[in-house]
C-alpha cells in the first residue's frame, strides 16, 4: 500500500488540474500569447506542482517513514534517507 493510498482521490485530482494548466499553457503559446502572460501562468503550474510534491512528501512521512521508524531497524534508516532525498530534489527544483 502507497502512503499517498487514502489521498489518492485527491492528488489524481490535483494532477488532472495541472494537466489541464500545461494544455492551457501549450495552448497559449501555440495562440502567440503575450510572453509575460505565459510566464505568469508556468509560475502558477510550477506552483501547483509544488503542493502536489509537498502532499505526497507529507503523507510519505506520516504513513511509510512513521512505519518503517515504529519498525525500526535497516528498514527505517532506508525509508529516512529516501525522504532525505527526495526533500533534497524538491529543494533544488
Amino acid at each position: 500500500m502507497t502512503g499517498y493510498q487514502t489521498q489518492r482521490d485527491s492528488i489524481v485530482r490535483r494532477l488532472r488540474r495541472i494537466e489541464g494548466q500545461v494544455r492551457g499553457l501549450q495552448r497559449m503559446v501555440e495562440e502567440d500569447s503575450y510572453c509575460i502572460d505565459v510566464l505568469t501562468q508556468v509560475a502558477a503550474t510550477n506552483a501547483a506542482l509544488q503542493s502536489c510534491a509537498l502532499a505526497l512528501l507529507d503523507e510519505h512521512l506520516n504513513c511509510c517513514v512513521t512505519d518503517a521508524i515504529a519498525q525500526g531497524g535497516e528498514q527505517a534508516r532506508t525509508k529516512v534517507s529516501e525522504a532525505s532525498q527526495a526533500i533534497a530534489r524538491l529543494v533544488r527544483a
